[in-house]
């Protein structure tokens, strides 16, 4: 009998399609698993291929959960308390699981007979019985610990916002509203970082007071601060964002702010603005302006790396020029850019260099870039360039 629970054992754990087959079902029976990230589903499928050999270990060796067992799933429940994924859903998750191992282990050839599946019945709702109890102790558990100290735990939130640790949008409102907060959405997400090349990295405490400074009337919504490697990372109302180029240059900081992206996307927006501060020439950081989404996309683009299509980008960096009563300044930017001088380019218009001038004004009013600016020039001439 216990030979022949053993090679079932053996048999499933050597098939990889046993593990693939739980977790699909995982993910089409829990919602909040259809929305895990490629990082997550890794730590899932990490996590049900350890459960699966443990489970059919206790049906094989007709033995019981050890202290050690019991341990770990406790910390994936505390784990689980941590990035916000609903305890509901992870008992769920497990019961999903535990139906598609009974019906691999019905499906071996040659089946077990009917003790050994009395068995695994057994072993299983007496397990499952154990596993809620538990899970839910250590995850009301974790949860009150988080609660009982807010800045870390919005911290925390933050990190895996960033790290693309999150289970779903309803997931993070929820975990947000057990520590009394609400997310900024929409949000500005600032990446700041020392305007000094050779300065040193922005303390945890100097990140807490930027959001200080930053932090006007949201609303009711809750900000958010952390620390990266140097920089400082903040999810702000956009309202609150938009003081971000004084309050940067009054302390001698530089950055980039991404305010077009969903919360299921802050951590593209990090990647994009980290990745802009990493590669912008210096000229671009120009005294009392913030790189924005478009000059992040410009600089992606220029990478080899374009996250964004043509049309977007244009959008980003053109915005009101594109529509049909702006007509004359579009025309105005592109043969300011193609002469290379307001003279020149009045001329070929047929207009007095004044009015040629005027229009430039107002084209930096409309997309906040300073056509004359070396690098706000550059972003205009790729935009006009690539936009349908």
């Amino acid at each position: 009998m216990m030979k022949e629970r053993e090679r079932i054992r053996q048999q499933l754990i050597a098939d990889p399609g046993v593990v693939a087959t739980i977790v699909t079902a995982v993910r089409e029976q829990v919602p909040a698993y259809a929305a895990l990230d490629d990082g997550r589903l890794h730590e899932v499928r990490a996590i049900a291929a350890w459960a699966l050999d443990r489970l059919l270990h206790l049906w094989a060796t007709d033995s019981a959960l050890t202290p050690a067992d019991v341990r770990r799933f406790r910390g994936i429940a505390a784990a689980r308390a941590a990035d916000g994924r609903p305890v509901q859903a992870v008992l769920r998750a497990y019961r999903v699981a535990a139906t598609m191992m009974t019906d691999e282990v019905a499906a071996a050839t040659p089946p077990p007979g009917a003790s050994d599946a009395f068995a695994l019945a057994r072993m299983a709702l007496t397990t499952l019985d154990t596993l809620s109890e538990e899970m839910a102790t250590a995850y009301t558990a974790a949860g009150d610990d988080l609660t009982a100290d807010r800045d870390r735990s919005l911290r925390l939130l933050l990190d895996d916002l960033i790290a693309g640790r999150h289970a779903s949008i309803g997931a993070l409102t929820d975990r947000a509203a057990r520590l009394g907060s609400q997310l900024p959405d929409p949000y500005c997400l600032l990446v700041a970082e020392s305007a000094d090349a050779d300065g040193a990295g922005l303390t945890p405490e100097a990140a807490t007071g930027l959001l200080a400074a930053l932090d006007g009337p949201g609303g009711g919504l809750t900000p958010l601060v952390t620390v990266r490697g140097p920089r400082a990372v903040l999810l702000l109302p956009v309202a609150s964002g938009r003081a971000a180029p004084r309050v940067l240059g009054e302390r001698g900081l530089r950055g980039c702010a991404i305010s077009g992206e969903s919360l299921d996307r802050v951590a593209v927006a990090y990647r994009l603005a980290a990745d802009a501060l990493d590669a912008a020439p210096a000229h671009a950081h120009h005294p009392g302006r913030l790189l924005t989404d478009g000059d992040a996309q410009v600089l992606a683009l220029l990478g080899g790396r374009p996250a964004a299509t043509p049309e977007q980008i244009g959008r980003l960096i053109l915005g009101p020029l594109v529509q049909p009563g702006r007509r004359h300044l579009m025309e105005a930017l592109t043969t300011y850019l193609d002469t290379g001088s307001a003279t020149a380019a009045a001329r070929r218009l047929g207009l007095h260099p004044q009015s040629l001038r005027y229009r430039l004004r107002r084209i930096g009013d409309l997309t906040a870039r300073d056509p004359r600016d070396p690098w706000q020039r550059l972003t205009l001439d790729i935009a006009r360039t690539i936009a349908p």
